[in-house]
């Protein structure tokens, strides 16, 4: 039996879930700003929970590290983060020192262009193909399509489609191991996120921050600060999420011919954005949501993931699912396929 826990660092929320073998220990839902104003009450829930293993807020990724071996340059590497850039909602070197002095048993985990199955021409010119926490979910999906369908992890083949509050994203999986990826910015608008921009924009804005970059989706073109369930009341700004989603989706079938297309996030819950991306996408395959563990009642996809990866690396029950995802087997660094970049943010 393995006790062990996975975190989601959401922009909305941080989400914990907990596996104790098969039974579910930690359930739990926290908003990021409670979190950002009480830092330390997450080492006591942690600490409370004795796990044996913790998959902890990990950015845009680095190859599975031990929290306390993790350098400033790693802290950079999965921030992204400027000097001259001080808008995060919850600083990740402040909350990597933390968990660091508590002695923790966190680990944190690469993102989807780390990873040896997605071919090298693929990530040239990309950083975001897929951050930790897609990935997560992406490890979850493959238990789930293996569960429903009665067959091997190494079976599995399909698209995961995740809307959450701020990001949308998609993940080809062929084989059960990842083959391509659109990270939250680097495709389809967000619900909070702009998503990719074109290059002479980009040229254009030269220097803007991360705040910027999560500040002009969707809730932005409906012109208020609105929930996402009263998305559906704005055309313009549904439409524009639902169809950049539904690229997200066509776009990875160059790479595989998915079995089933997976829906999760936030977004992905609301009945009436639910139903029009399943009718757009049955084209492509059957759609569905994605399951997590029956007794799962309030954490979100990638924390209940990140507990199926933390287990698979203490040679848990899934221990084949981060075998065939190569997990283990991650190399490089988010920056190895763009051009020369200061990394003044160190």
């Amino acid at each position: 039996m393995t006790r062990v826990i996975g975190i989601d660092p959401g922009t909305k929320s941080f989400d914990f879930f907990g596996l104790d073998g098969e039974k579910v220990t930690l359930d739990l839902s926290i908003p990021t700003k409670d979190i950002a104003s009480d830092p330390e009450s997450v080492i006591d829930l942690l600490k409370a929970s004795n796990p044996e293993l913790i998959i902890g807020p990990s950015g845009y990724g680095i190859p599975i590290k031990k929290i306390s071996d993790v350098t400033r340059r790693d802290i950079f590497l999965m921030s992204l983060r400027r000097s001259d850039d001080n808008t995060s909602i919850l600083g990740m070197r402040r909350f990597i020192e933390m968990l660091k002095e508590h002695n923790l048993p966190v680990y944190v985990i690469p993102g989807v262009i780390h990873l040896p199955t997605v071919p090298a021409y693929r990530k040239v010119n990309r950083i975001d193909m897929g951050t930790p926490d897609k990935l997560c979910s992406c490890a979850l999906a493959v238990r789930d399509q293996a569960v429903s369908s009665g067959i091997d992890y190494d079976r599995t083949s399909f698209i995961l489609l995740e809307v959450g509050f701020a990001h949308t994203a998609a993940i080809a999986v062929d084989s059960g191991r990842v083959v391509d990826g659109i990270g939250g910015s680097s495709g389809g608008i967000g619900f909070l996120s702009m998503g990719a921009i074109d290059g002479e924009l980009a040229y254009l804005l030269d220097r803007f921050g991360k705040k910027f970059m999560i500040s002009r989706g969707a809730r932005f073109l409906s012109g208020g600060e609105i929930a996402p369930e009263d998305l559906v009341m704005h055309d313009d700004a549904r439409s524009a999420l639902i169809e950049g989603a539904v690229k997200n989706v066509l776009a990875l079938t160059a790479a595989l011919t998915p079995e089933e297309v997976l829906m999760s996030g936030r977004l992905s819950r609301i009945p009436e954005i639910r139903a029009e991306l399943m009718e757009r996408l049955d084209t492509v395959a059957p759609v569905r949501s994605l399951k997590g563990f029956p007794s799962a009642k309030i954490a979100k996809e990638s924390a209940q993931g990140g507990a199926v990866m933390a287990d698979g690396l203490l040679h848990g029950r899934y221990a084949g699912i981060v075998a065939t995802m190569r997990i283990k087997e991650a190399y490089g660094t988010v920056l190895d396929y763009v051009p020369p970049i200061s990394e003044g943010g160190i």
